[in-house]
């Protein structure tokens, strides 16, 4: 079983779609690291060599940002944002979307169910 950044690789997938399970890697930074290692998209994990495994630990290591430390980065950028008092920062800490989406109808995550009694009476007045 070959691990990588502390994340345990499904021995049945393709290499290629594999290194998609290590957070901060999807499928074109996958093919990028395996074009630069000279590997076949088309190996499935298990059949990696130790040699392989070291190469592609390595090259993640040095060049990109993963797992913990990406995820560390994300959370100080948005806390940063919160603080200076940015639109963003606001959106954020109300739960609702930052980037422009309808709140209208959508965004019922952020905003919460609220329920809606369709057709219900009113009580008479006295």
């Amino acid at each position: 079983m070959a691990r990588i950044e502390g994340v345990d690789l499904p021995k049945n997938k393709r290499i290629e779609i594999g290194l998609t399970y290590i957070y901060g890697i999807g499928v074109s930074r996958s093919q990028k690291l395996l074009q630069k290692i000279k590997l076949d998209k088309n190996i499935r994990v298990k059949e990696l060599s130790d040699e392989q495994i070291i190469a592609i630990r390595n090259i993640l290591t040095k060049e990109y940002e993963l797992e913990g430390n990406l995820k560390r980065t994300e959370n100080m950028n948005i806390k940063r944002l919160m603080e200076i008092g940015a639109y963003r920062g606001r959106r954020h800490r109300l739960n609702l979307p930052s980037r422009g989406q309808r709140t209208r109808t959508n965004a019922r995550t952020g905003r919460g169910i609220k329920k809606t009694i369709a057709g219900k009476k009113k009580a008479p007045r006295k």
